[in-house]
C-alpha cells in the first residue's frame, strides 16, 4: 500500500491506497515549504492526520505540493515526511500533480486555479513547459489570492460598491485596521487573501464581482496560457476557484478563443489512477 498526498497552500488531501482502492482518506491544512519550516510541517502532519496513516511502514509516499518546484524546498518536505512515515518518499510539484490528476497519461494543458495559479504543457509523464506563476505578489493571476488582493484593496480604498463593502465587513467581522493587520502581519498572507476572496462566490451576479473575476481570468490567460500552443489542446483546470467561478471561467475561455477540457476541484482520483501500478 502507498500514501498519495496532494497539497495546495490551503489544504492537503491524503489517501492511503491499495492499488486503486482507497483504504483511508483525510484532509489537513496546506503544507508549503516556502511559508513553513520543517518543524511546522512535521507538527501539522503528526497532529492532523488520523492514526491509521501511521500504523506501519508503507511501500511509498508520493507527495505533490505547492512550493515544491526546486530541490531545496522539496528536501524540506521530504525530510519531514520521512521522519513521520519511516517510508521511502518522493516529493513533486503540485503542478505535476495537477497534470497527472487531470490527464493521467495523456498529453495536454493543465492549470491550477485555487489559492494560487499555475499552468503547464504535459507530455503524459512530465511537465515539459511551464510559465512561472511568480507567486501572489508578482503573479498568480486568476487565483483566489490574486482576486482577494484586488478586492481587499478596492474595499480599503473605497472603490468597491458600498453595499458589498458593508456586507464584507459584517461577514468577516473586521474593520479597516484589522483587515490591514491581517494581510500584512499574517504568516500566510496568500491564504488570508484567498479566504477573503471566497466572499465573492456569493455575489457573482453583481456586475462589480463578475467583472473582477472575469478580468482576473483573462489576465491569467494573457500572461500565461498565450505562451503555449493552446489552440492544439483543450485546457484543463483543477482548483476551488476554477470550480466556484466555473461559468465566468467558461465565458472568459470562449472570449479568449480556447477550448475547455476538465474543470474539477481535486486531483486525487487521477493521481490514484496514475500510481495504481507503482
Amino acid at each position: 500500500m502507498k500514501v498519495i498526498a496532494e497539497s495546495s497552500s490551503t489544504r492537503t488531501e491524503w489517501s492511503l491506497v491499495d492499488g486503486d482502492r482507497i483504504v483511508e482518506h483525510a484532509f489537513t491544512t496546506g503544507l508549503n515549504p516556502y511559508f513553513q519550516s520543517r518543524r511546522e510541517i512535521s507538527h501539522s502532519i503528526r497532529l492532523e492526520l488520523p492514526e491509521a496513516f501511521f500504523r506501519r511502514r508503507w511501500d511509498h509516499v508520493f507527495f505533490y505540493g505547492a512550493g515544491c518546484a526546486n530541490k531545496e524546498k522539496c528536501k524540506v518536505l521530504e525530510s519531514s515526511l520521512v521522519a513521520q512515515f519511516k517510508t521511502p518518499v518522493t516529493v513533486m510539484s503540485d503542478l505535476l500533480g495537477a497534470a497527472r490528476g487531470l490527464l493521467v497519461r495523456e498529453p495536454g494543458l493543465a492549470c491550477i486555479i485555487g489559492t494560487g495559479s499555475n499552468s503547464c504543457l504535459y507530455d503524459g509523464e512530465e511537465v515539459v513547459r511551464n510559465v512561472s506563476p511568480l507567486g501572489f505578489i508578482l503573479g498568480d493571476e486568476g487565483s483566489g489570492a490574486y482576486m482577494g488582493k484586488i478586492f481587499v484593496a478596492d474595499v480599503l480604498k473605497g472603490l468597491a460598491p458600498s453595499e458589498l463593502t458593508e456586507a464584507f465587513y459584517e461577514h468577516f467581522n473586521v474593520s479597516h485596521n484589522l483587515l490591514m493587520d491581517d494581510v500584512y502581519t499574517n504568516s500566510l498572507p496568500n491564504r488570508a487573501l484567498a479566504r477573503y476572496a471566497s466572499f465573492l462566490t456569493g455575489h457573482v451576479d453583481e456586475p462589480y464581482v463578475h467583472d473582477l473575476v472575469y478580468d482576473a481570468f483573462m489576465l491569467f490567460f494573457k500572461r500565461n496560457i498565450i505562451a503555449y500552443d493552446y489552440r492544439s489542446y483543450p485546457i484543463n483546470f483543477v482548483g476551488s476557484v476554477a470550480v466556484n467561478f466555473r461559468d465566468i471561467l467558461l465565458k472568459a475561455l470562449g472570449d479568449f478563443g480556447a477550448a475547455v477540457g476538465k474543470i474539477t476541484r481535486y486531483s486525487m482520483p487521477g493521481l490514484i489512477e496514475y500510481h495504481k501500478n507503482d
